[in-house]
């Protein structure tokens, strides 16, 4: 079944528009309420910076989801791409659905962590409590074991491994949108060249929303991620890495279920390497420090612009590995 090309044009540049025009607003709402993250150890900027980026990124999803939901309902589309989308959303309309109240569940664990910081059982909870949601409604990892016990603690250890990979990756400008919309991009590519054009327009409404986003945050930062945002942007890339069938009858390697490890790669190794490090120093693993791997290649004389230029490359050069 084809899928029109400027459908995924347009949910890229809706997601971005939405994005980038609501972000002034949430800016000045953060300002008023006082969600903003304030200078101190381990923080290079000056002034409090509004903590608007989760908010925009979710509101830059969806946004364009009820327009095309409308559209949709009114018949505003050709008949071709309505009987298309409602083909597919028949099939997988309750498992979208699950998916975007679990984006809106970890936007508010984000949101809650930022406003109260929440302590690291709390935090861990409601990111299980989201996680184990969403493999109920079915959005599960198998990797050929028939067990839906292991299917569902695998999947919940997924989603919780690459929310706070981001959420640790989210130390310096531009750096964990930036990779995250690499990402995003790399599934879509893969879901659209598989035919799973749902998947593929959820892939690129998040490019699109983080697109709209990372010119406020990169390379000087008016407005930050925040855990909400972070939490959001991790949990959307977790998700975006399950609902793809890497592993199908044109593709039938068992080497295919990899693919997500390649696109998330930097993130990955990232949270892998503060881990063992805090672990063998005797530190806990959730107390934030300064030996990511952003962190080290400035050190090492990179500027911070040319650390997370740097690690956006590895980022692509890892997801275009997967293409192949």
């Amino acid at each position: 079944m084809t899928f029109p090309v400027n459908a995924y044009v347009l949910a890229i540049a809706s997601a971005a528009a939405s994005t980038g025009l609501s972000l002034p607003l949430w800016r000045a709402w953060c300002r008023r309420t006082g969600l903003v993250d304030d200078p101190g150890h381990r923080k290079i900027h000056r002034q409090p910076v509004p903590l608007a980026g989760g908010l925009a990124v979710f509101t830059g999803l969806m946004v364009p989801l009820l327009v095309a939901l409308l559209a949709l309902r009114a018949h505003w589309l050709d008949a071709a791409t309505v009987h298309t989308l409602e083909y597919g959303l028949g099939r997988r309309g309750a498992q979208l659905t699950a998916v975007l109240a679990g984006a809106l569940g970890m936007l508010l664990v984000g949101w809650l962590d930022d406003r109260l910081e929440l302590g690291a059982a709390a935090k861990f909870a409601g990111q299980a409590a989201v996680a184990g949601m969403v493999a109920a409604s079915g959005v599960r990892i198998t990797l050929f074991v028939h067990s839906l016990v292991f299917s569902y603690a695998v999947t919940v250890l997924w989603i919780l491994t690459v929310t706070n990979a981001f959420n640790f990756l989210d130390n310096m400008n531009g750096l964990c949108g930036g990779v995250a919309a690499i990402a995003a991009l790399m599934f879509a590519l893969k879901a659209a060249a598989a035919g799973q054009y749902l998947v593929a327009l959820l892939a690129l409404l998040v490019l699109g929303a983080l697109a709209g986003f990372l010119p406020y945050n990169y390379p000087n930062a008016s407005v930050f991620l925040g855990d909400a945002g972070s939490h959001l942007v991790g949990y959307l890339l977790g998700v975006l890495a399950i609902l793809p069938h890497f592993y199908s009858a044109a593709n039938p390697s068992a080497l295919a279920v990899l693919n997500p490890l390649l696109i998330l790669a930097v993130p990955l190794g990232d949270l892998v390497w503060v881990v063992i490090l805090r672990w063998r120093l005797g530190k806990p693993v959730y107390v934030g420090d300064t030996n990511h791997l952003s962190h080290r290649l400035v050190r090492r004389g990179w500027s911070p612009r040319g650390a997370v230029a740097l690690l956006w490359l590895l980022a692509a050069l890892a997801g275009g590995l997967s293409m192949l």
